[in-house]
């Protein structure tokens, strides 16, 4: 694995983001990589997120659009609670 998701700088975590998730939709992927590959994911969501990439993009797999969806509006309901 490449360096550690919580350091990368922006301009990187976009191409990261997408690497995790092509990597997950992958049927080869392993399963502990697949749990690895997520966390590192939903810990860059937030980075993409504000870069505007669910702007202009929407996620076609339904089982990680879920997830991000569930993920942003836990984010939003900590948000909104602060």
């Amino acid at each position: 694995m490449s360096r550690p998701t919580h350091i990368l700088p922006a301009e990187q975590a976009l191409p990261r983001f997408a690497e995790c998730a092509r990597r997950m939709l992958d049927p080869a992927t392993s399963e502990p990589l697949r749990r690895e590959l997520e966390s590192q994911l939903l810990r860059l969501l937030p980075v993409v997120r504000a870069l505007g990439l669910f702007e202009l993009f929407d996620v076609r797999d339904r089982a990680l659009a879920a997830l991000l969806r569930d993920e942003m509006a836990v984010h939003d309901g900590l948000s909104a609670a602060a």
